[in-house]
């Protein structure tokens, strides 16, 4: 679909989603609604549209979810809290100027009661390892002004040890590199300011080595393109410094290609478009320097204004915003 992003579509679309709670999707993808209310507010945030969602309304879905047994959210109300539906919650109250209505010690309680023995963190209390989660503490104590508190040799040493030949990370020890788990990793990292760990030149080349001919990016040799690569290669490149090692005009119009006509990205053309894709393909297009976009902080994955305004920026660079497409 065309070759210039449909703002006012795609604000459109996200307004949209859950408007029919009688549509079976809507209640198989419970397990997501916190992380989706996140992915649809930052993308709204980058294309200028923060308002189109009702601030209120969010902020009390946010504290409906809230598990007071464990002091941390869950993904929906009367679900069991997880690292991933709690930092989503975190991200959504910072970017609604809310984080006042959490109990901030006792969130950062729950995170670091998470972090195993091996320095890697559990997402919740039954025990699934992943530097998913690791990033996650990592991201949500930084956000909560608790990082201190957190044992990072231990951290950082897990991270060490899930690094692989080409320069790559893992989901935990010992797994192939993909670029999901690359961001995390590089990005936990960039948080803790230990960059130094890792291997950046060979690092950069396997993460260009990701783009395909179309010009979509893949998460690892051999697979196909997919929007959302658009921001997790993207990203860590940006941390690297090394988003010219892409072909940035490839990419953009793979990204645009992937719109569907009545709104949203879907992980590539003519593919049904979700919240999740449409987020991270605009996010790529962000640090592609497309024009008309807020800038976008690559670590944390918020507004960049609201992250330097917290004093949190750390260094990374995106391509510089063109003023037409």
């Amino acid at each position: 679909m065309g070759s210039t992003l449909d703002v006012p579509l795609h604000v459109k679309y996200i307004q949209s989603l859950g408007e029919n709670k009688d549509d079976l999707v809507y209640h198989l993808t419970a397990h997501l609604r916190m992380n989706a209310v996140y992915w649809g507010l930052t993308a709204l945030c980058i294309m200028k549209q923060k308002d189109a969602l009702n601030r209120e309304d969010m902020i009390d879905f946010v504290m409906s979810c809230w598990d007071d047994e464990a002091g941390g959210f869950g993904a929906h109300p009367d679900h069991d809290a997880h690292l991933l539906s709690t930092l989503s919650a975190i991200q959504i109250l910072t970017i609604q100027g809310a984080l006042n209505r959490l109990d901030k010690p006792r969130v950062a309680k729950f995170i670091l009661s998470l972090q195993q023995d091996s320095g890697v963190f559990a997402g919740d209390q039954f025990g699934e390892i992943d530097t998913r989660f690791l990033y996650c503490a990592v991201n949500a104590l930084s956000l909560l002004g608790h990082l201190q508190e957190l044992d990072v040799e231990k951290t950082v040493r897990y991270i060490r040890r899930c690094r692989n030949f080409d320069g790559g990370f893992g989901a935990r020890e010992g797994a192939e590199s993909h670029s999901s788990q690359v961001f995390v990793c590089v990005a936990a990292l960039a948080i803790l300011d230990r960059l130094d760990e890792v291997d950046q030149d060979t690092l950069g080349w396997w993460l260009s080595e990701r783009q395909l001919p179309n010009g979509g990016l893949n998460g690892r040799p051999e697979k196909l393109e997919d929007v959302c690569y658009s921001f997790w290669v993207l990203s860590a490149m940006s941390i690297l410094n090394k988003i010219p090692w892409i072909n940035a005009d490839k990419l953009t119009s793979f990204i645009l290609s992937a719109q569907d006509p009545d709104g949203g990205i879907a992980d590539r053309p003519g593919n049904q478009p979700d919240v999740f894709h449409t987020l991270f393909g605009v996010a790529g297009l962000s640090l592609l320097g497309y024009p008309g976009l807020d800038d976008l902080d690559p670590v944390y994955c918020m507004p960049a204004s609201l992250i330097e305004s917290m004093g949190l920026r750390k260094e990374w660079m995106a391509l510089p915003r063109r003023t037409s497409a």
